[in-house]
């Protein structure tokens, strides 16, 4: 379910049986070509050329990182564009597609102080804790809980919707 490409600014945070639980993506990230898309095929070429107005197939590859594999609800692509770098206007489509989770996913980015997000499975097994910092994300696929370490952090959460009517639909105590 969860790509895993070895970064020094990327941890990975996995249940006791292997799956993948969060990915914690560090502020600090630029290893945009060990991830996909690895543009290796003349036709992956010819997309970028097209939509990305003329964009080289190098800099495009030392610019954008895919984080996560496609089946997942939130993606997440960090861009490291220069001044000028265009992308032709678009739009995304809904595709039904048959979802590999059984929670919603969530991020939690981190724009200034910090955080501590512990994380856990959705049968209660902690597995690990990551501490944000500014320009610091974490994406969660099940459990966790967090702490602010400092006074005026302030954190971005970013989930999958819609709400469900009320809290406790929405939630599960661990």
């Amino acid at each position: 379910m969860a790509l895993e490409v070895e970064s020094k600014s990327v941890d990975y945070y996995k249940a006791p049986d292997g799956r993948v639980i969060a990915i914690h993506i560090k502020g600090d990230f630029d290893d945009h070509a060990k991830f996909p898309p690895y543009l290796d095929t003349e036709e992956a070429q010819e997309h970028i050329r097209t939509a990305y107005a003329g964009q080289d197939i190098e800099a495009e590859r030392n610019t954008k990182a895919h984080m996560t594999d496609d089946e997942i609800p939130l993606q997440v692509i960090i861009l490291n564009r220069p001044k000028g770098a265009i992308t032709k206007a678009h739009y995304h489509v809904v595709e039904e597609r048959p979802t590999v989770n059984a929670t919603r996913h969530q991020i939690l980015l981190c724009q200034r102080g910090r955080v501590r997000i512990g994380v856990f499975t959705k049968e209660g097994d902690e597995v690990g804790e990551a501490i944000l910092e500014r320009d610091d994300l974490i994406l969660m696929y099940e459990g966790h809980e967090v702490e602010f370490l400092e006074d005026n952090t302030k954190v971005i959460e970013i989930k999958e919707g819609p709400f469900p009517e009320t809290d406790d639909r929405d939630k599960i105590d661990l």
